[in-house]
């Protein structure tokens, strides 16, 4: 039996920098999976015994101590981490449990959640990454540009999706948004500012390693591997909005076959996949990736956790996430997405020697 658990409060501060809390925390999200895998046959455990269709919380568990522990009680034997972890969530007390796992484990979220850090890992193993400088708080004005010219994107450094993000002109520009940023206290003591690049936005889901079923057919992948790409468009000074404010299906697109083929496509592929297995993946990770003036595509954002809307209930049908539109362009629906990031599923390590979760191949 699976229970989705989502974030019910905000993560720790780390380093004066706290990732800002999605409102709901992924609860609705959660409820589409939960509703989805139900309605499909799968066994799955709600906190309520006859949950409404429109009530998300009625789906899924707080990812507190007590949510998990009442999840458990209630049958769960495989637990959705649809939540934001970090190194210390709850979910580590768990570990020695007969329990096995969908999501990323917690301390390397908690370290790759960082994008300043994950940045500068990826551009040391000759991954192609914008330029790039932090700026902390206490400089004030008296930040280092380096060598970035204007237009330049502002960056919190542990961000959700567009959130807190701006596209600058010039410096005084570049002052206005830092003293909003660092005043709302929502992004901590430092942010980062990124090259503005002007090309084509893409978003790749990269799968990590193992069995899936593709029409029919078991597949199994040594390596991390990418789902079709998306286009992004219909951008708002620069930056894609907010999901939250303009639903993807809206201004997202698969590329198409012609596009897939093209050598810049292809080589951004092949970067994202070597990105997701320098992170170790153990569940679905987004990455969203723009061209230059040359065509050459930098990957600019890494989400250890993409969202997993989709339209599963009747007031959702308009829900489809960035990696549900990709999926599709392998035949997938939003079950058959949900079926084969169960097929990834993990034992918790009991130990700290334990690097390297078993993963299974069936759905119980």
């Amino acid at each position: 039996m699976i229970a989705i658990l989502y974030q019910a409060q905000p993560s720790p501060i780390k380093n004066g920098i706290q990732k800002p809390m999605k409102p709901g925390g992924y609860s609705d999200s959660g409820a589409d999976i939960a509703f989805e895998l139900h309605s499909r046959g799968v066994k799955v455990c709600t906190p309520v015994d006859r949950p409404h269709i429109e009530n998300d919380r009625d789906w899924v568990f707080p990812d507190t101590e007590e949510g998990i522990e009442n999840a458990i009680r209630k049958g769960a034997k495989i637990l959705w981490l649809n939540t934001v972890l970090y190194k210390g969530h709850p979910i580590g007390k768990f570990f020695d449990r007969d329990m096995e796992l969908v999501g990323q484990l917690p301390h390397q979220v908690d370290t790759y959640d960082d994008k300043w850090t994950t940045n500068k890992l990826l551009r040391e193993h000759g991954i192609f990454i914008p330029k790039t400088a932090l700026i902390t708080q206490d400089q004030g004005k008296d930040y280092d540009q380096q060598d970035l010219n204007f237009p330049v994107v502002v960056k919190p450094i542990r961000g959700r999706g567009s959130q807190g993000v701006a596209l600058v002109r010039d410096k005084n520009e570049l002052d206005a948004k830092l003293a909003d940023l660092f005043s709302s206290g929502q992004y901590g003591s430092s942010v980062y500012i990124e090259q503005f690049l002007s090309g084509q936005e893409i978003t790749l889901t990269v799968m990590p390693p193992g069995a899936y079923y593709i029409e029919g057919e078991k597949q199994h992948f040594e390596a991390p591997w990418c789902l079709p790409p998306v286009k992004r468009f219909n951008h708002k000074d620069g930056i894609a909005p907010y999901n939250g404010v303009v639903a993807v299906v809206e201004n997202s697109a698969l590329l198409d076959d012609g596009e897939r083929r093209s050598k810049e496509i292809t080589d951004a592929c092949r970067q994202c996949e070597k990105a997701a297995e320098l992170l170790t993946i153990k569940a679905p990770i987004r990455i969203d990736c723009r061209a230059d003036e040359n065509g050459r595509y930098f990957l600019f954002d890494l989400n250890m956790k993409p969202n997993m809307t989709g339209p599963s209930r009747p007031h959702r049908k308009n829900q489809d996430s960035l990696s549900l539109l990709a999926a599709r362009g392998m035949g997938w629906n939003y079950f058959d997405l949900l079926q084969n990031m169960l097929r990834q599923r993990w034992k918790a390590p009991k130990s700290r020697q334990a690097k390297k979760p078993n993963t299974t191949g069936s759905i119980t």
